[in-house]
C-alpha cells in the first residue's frame, strides 16, 4: 500500500500543541474600538492596531459605502487591465503629499507592497542586509528575490557596517531591509545611522512604516519624519491597514522609483487592484489624520500614563524597551504567556500571548489606543498587579 503522503500534517500538528505554539481564531462582534465584544463578552481591546481608533470611525463607513454604490464591490482587475480608478491615484497623490516624497504606489496590502518591492529591487547578482526582528513580509520578499542574504543582530549598526565592508564589493547593488517600529517588540529601527550607512556604502535602504504611520512625527507621517529625515533618499513601504483603519499597502518614494514599480513589482502588477471601499476608508483616514491632530496627541498621552502607572505600581515588571504604543510584558515560557493571558482574559482584558517561532521569547503584547479611557489603562495595571504580584484589586 502506498504511504498517505498527507500523515505529516497530524505529527506536526501534534508538535505545535506540545510546545504551547498551537494557535487559534478569536470572534470579535460589531466595530472595532477600544472595547469589544469576544466570544459574546465585552472587554477592554488591548490587542489592536487600531491605534487612532478609526477602523469603527463613521465617516471611514460612509466613505467605503458611497464608493462601493458608486463603482462596487471589488475593482474586477489589475490596475494594468481594468482595475484602476482615480480614486486609487487620489490615495497614491495623498500619501506621497504627507510623507513629502514624489510619488506613491498602493498595493493591495502591506504584506504584497513588501514581497513586490524587494523583489522588483534586487535580484540573484545583489546582496541584502536583513535586521533579525524583520516581520515576516520583509523576510519573504528577501527570499523571494533571489538575492543573497546577511542578517543583522536587531539595530546592530557595528555588525552591519562589518558586514558591509567585508561584502559589499562582491554585488552588484545592495539593499538594507527594516521595520521601523518592531511590531512584536514596540522599539524603532536607528534610522538616521542606517541612512548615513546606506550613503556611506552605496546601498538602497527600505524600512517598513507599518506599525509608525499616522503613529510617529509631528503629523504622523511616521518614523522618517520622527527622526527629522524627512527628504533623504530611501524606500518607504507603509500599511493602511492598521492606524488607518482600512486595508491596504504604499510604496513611497522617488517618482522613478515608483514607475519602475509599476513595471516591475509582480505583486502588484498580478494583483487586483486595491477595492472602492477600501480605498476610499484610507483617503478619508489620511484626512482626518491631517485634520484632527488631537487623536495622535491622545495617544500619545495615553502611552505616557500607562508608563507612568507602571513605573509607580509596577516597578518590577519585565518590559521591553519600547518608543512606540507596544508595550511587551516578557515572560519566561509559551505557557505562562498563555497562562497570563488567559487570565487577563478572565478579567475582561483582551491582550494576547505572542510565542514562538513569532517571536525569540514568550510575552504579552499591549497595544494603546487614542481611544482608550484613563479607566481602561488603570484597570490593565491593577489587573496585571493582581495576577503577577498577587494583590487585591
Amino acid at each position: 500500500m502506498p504511504q498517505d503522503p498527507y500523515s505529516w500534517i497530524e505529527a506536526s500538528l501534534a508538535t505545535i500543541h506540545k510546545a504551547n505554539w498551537y494557535r487559534c481564531v478569536q470572534t470579535i462582534d460589531g466595530r472595532p474600538g477600544a472595547t469589544v465584544l469576544l466570544s459574546g463578552e465585552e472587554v477592554i481591546n488591548f490587542a489592536s492596531n487600531d491605534y487612532l481608533g478609526l477602523a469603527g470611525d463613521e465617516r471611514l463607513i460612509k466613505a467605503a459605502i458611497y464608493a462601493t454604490e458608486k463603482m462596487g464591490t471589488g475593482s474586477t482587475g489589475s490596475r494594468l487591465i481594468s482595475g484602476h480608478r482615480e480614486l486609487h491615484r487620489e490615495l497614491e497623490q495623498a500619501i506621497a503629499s504627507w510623507k513629502q516624497t514624489e510619488d506613491a504606489i498602493v498595493f493591495s496590502s502591506g504584506y504584497l507592497a513588501n514581497l513586490g518591492a524587494i523583489a522588483a529591487l534586487v535580484g540573484k547578482r545583489d546582496l541584502i542586509l536583513s535586521d533579525q526582528y524583520n516581520h515576516s513580509s520583509l523576510k519573504n520578499g528577501a527570499v523571494l528575490s533571489g538575492a543573497e542574504i546577511l542578517e543583522y543582530p536587531h539595530c546592530d549598526m557595528e555588525t552591519l557596517k562589518t558586514q558591509l565592508s567585508q561584502q559589499r564589493q562582491n554585488y552588484r547593488r545592495c539593499l538594507i531591509i527594516t521595520d521601523s517600529v518592531f511590531s512584536m517588540d514596540g522599539d524603532l529601527c536607528p534610522l538616521p545611522e542606517l541612512l548615513d550607512i546606506a550613503e556611506d556604502f552605496s546601498c538602497m535602504l527600505l524600512i517598513d512604516e507599518a506599525h509608525s504611520t499616522a503613529v510617529l512625527g509631528k503629523t504622523g507621517a511616521g518614523c522618517v519624519e520622527h527622526f527629522h529625515s524627512t527628504g533623504r533618499i530611501l524606500i518607504q513601504i507603509g500599511t493602511l491597514s492598521k492606524a488607518l483603519g482600512s486595508l491596504g499597502g504604499y510604496v513611497a518614494g522617488s517618482a522613478n522609483l515608483i514607475d519602475y514599480l509599476r513595471n516591475r513589482a509582480p505583486s502588484w502588477i498580478y494583483t487586483t487592484a486595491l477595492s472602492p471601499a477600501d480605498t476610499a476608508a484610507a483617503l478619508a483616514a489620511i484626512k482626518i489624520v491631517q485634520q484632527e491632530p488631537q487623536r495622535l496627541m491622545q495617544l500619545w498621552r495615553n502611552v505616557d500614563y500607562l508608563k507612568q502607572l507602571i513605573k509607580e505600581q509596577l516597578p518590577h515588571l519585565k518590559l521591553l524597551p519600547t518608543e512606540s504604543p507596544i508595550l511587551c510584558l516578557q515572560l519566561p515560557t509559551a505557557a505562562d504567556a498563555l497562562r497570563v493571558g488567559k487570565q487577563l482574559r478572565n478579567h475582561g482584558i483582551f491582550a494576547p500571548a505572542i510565542r514562538p517561532p513569532t517571536v525569540p521569547t514568550s510575552r504579552i503584547r499591549i497595544s494603546v489606543m487614542a481611544t482608550h479611557e484613563a479607566a481602561h489603562i488603570e484597570k490593565l495595571v491593577s489587573v496585571l498587579s493582581k495576577i503577577l504580584y498577587r494583590t487585591p484589586i
